[in-house]
């Protein structure tokens, strides 16, 4: 019967289990209700019928059942017995695993994409165990920026990219190479950005090394770049220190594509950009002493730039440009009825080879000054009878940063591709925004540049 309980000793219990566990009074009162059912199921005639109370003022626990027909009983906790009691024990522990857990899923998935700290714990592999406190964090390899280590008991500040729910845990994951830590760190170190006053358009990384961040402006009066770079630096300072001393870079956003690209290639000064929005391909020229600070060390300032822009980038210098033009116009040179200035409107009215002429037809070439209908049908007659393949740039230096998605669109500037479950790491993208080397792919390039075979311009027709 209930009073075979003692009601004062289980009201102490449950204020133990509350506090000690950060669950909530009433959620451990469930949970004996619950426990007391299972253990009992297998001492009442009818399971089913069965309801088990605790009363949260006196602590008294009442159990009764229905028989099959419809009689009501209080049933005798001394029935219970050993196994019974173990049972009740196994059920409970459980059910308050399940509510801690749901309690400390509930507080960080509130906190997700927000920085917290804590210290490391221990290692597992490649990758730490962090406390946070009151949750352990997993801070896998492939979130760690690759110039920094930890030691056990040092404190380290990630970001929460993921929450989710494994079996009795919660698995935490932290990031510290994810843009949107940076992106955070922007939040608290610059009050603007926290106050929607300045808006962060778009981060690209490579973590460790080097970081571009898009910045617009809301208000006329403030400055977007001199706001988040602070006086003497003394914002993106702290920033940097805890980046340790990653380079980031600072630039003005702007609708604009070819506006953008101008700033995301800065220090680097920019002569031309011709752009090519079917391919979404951006060919830059650049002076010919500014072709190493374009491309930035190991290729980090193009390919970055092409990622923030959203854009594929080719860069080619004056001299590779006028090499290009020079030996267009002696083709255009050998078409009946051309002459130099007549080469020099067809190449100024986006005629590059053959192949465009062809394509464009009689209508399009009798826009370009001084050619009447009878000289443009000359022309592509001849092209017709001597098919030339486009003039080339040669050692042309590439970077990607086009993204298209599923329906074949392509993501604007400012814009991500839909997140996907990587299957271990929290949100990841459906293109990887970083590879395992960063900087792989711009050696390779480096050491087959001289025996590359030239790349043809992507703006010409094949």
């Amino acid at each position: 019967m209930a009073a075979q309980i003692n009601g004062t000793e289980v009201l102490r219990f449950v204020e133990m289990i509350s506090r000690e566990r950060s669950i909530e009074r009433n959620e451990v009162i469930k949970s004996i209700e619950q426990a007391m059912i299972v253990a009992l199921r297998k001492r009442v005639e009818n399971p089913d019928s069965l309801v088990v109370s605790l009363n949260p003022e006196s602590g008294a626990i009442t159990a009764r059942e229905s028989d099959f027909d419809g009689n009501e009983r209080d049933v005798d906790f001394s029935e219970m017995g050993r196994i019974a009691a173990q049972t009740f024990k196994q059920i409970f522990v459980q059910k308050n695993r399940e509510a801690e857990r749901d309690n400390v899923y509930d507080k960080y998935i509130k906190l997700k994409r927000e920085i917290r700290s804590g210290t490391v714990q221990r290692m597992e592999g490649p990758n730490y165990i962090v406390n946070l406190g009151d949750a352990e964090a997993f801070f896998p390899r492939k979130e760690q920026v690759p110039t920094e280590s930890y030691t056990v008991g040092e404190r380290v500040r990630g970001l929460i990219l993921d929450v989710r729910k494994q079996g009795q845990k919660v698995k935490i994951i932290l990031s510290r190479t994810h843009p949107d830590f940076v992106k955070k760190l922007f939040d608290l170190e610059v009050p603007e950005v926290g106050e929607r006053i300045i808006e962060i358009k778009a981060i690209v990384r490579e973590p460790g090394y080097r970081s571009k961040v898009a910045v617009a402006s809301y208000d006329a009066k403030v400055d977007a770049v001199g706001a988040c770079v602070g006086v003497r630096g003394s914002r993106i300072k702290g920033i940097i220190d805890e980046l340790n001393n990653e380079k980031i870079d600072i630039i003005r956003w702007n609708e604009s594509a070819e506006v953008l690209i101008t700033h995301a290639l800065k220090p680097a000064r920019v002569d031309s950009i011709t752009l090519d929005y079917d391919a979404r391909r951006a060919r830059v020229v650049v002076p010919d002493d500014q072709l190493s600070l374009s491309i930035g060390k190991r290729g980090q300032n193009v390919r970055l730039a092409a990622r923030l822009c959203k854009w594929d980038i080719d860069i080619v210098t004056v001299s590779q440009e006028q090499d290009w033009r020079k030996r267009t116009l002696e083709k255009f040179r050998a078409l009946p009825g051309v002459d130099e200035l007549l080469a020099e409107a067809l190449f100024n009215s986006g005629f590059d080879s053959y192949g465009d002429i062809l394509q464009a037809g009689p209508e399009a070439m009798m826009k370009v000054p001084g050619i009447s209908i009878d000289s443009a049908a000359q022309i592509i007659q001849y092209v017709m009878d001597h098919p030339e393949p486009p003039e080339e740039i040669k050692d042309v230096v590439h970077a990607d940063g086009a993204q298209r998605r599923a329906d074949n669109t392509f993501v604007e500037p400012g814009q991500e591709l839909e997140e996907a479950d990587d299957g271990e790491g929290g949100d990841g993208k459906a293109t990887p925004s970083v590879p395992a080397d960063p900087f792989a792919r711009a050696a390779e390039y480096a050491a087959q540049a001289p025996q590359r075979e030239p790349v043809r311009d992507p703006f010409r027709n094949p």
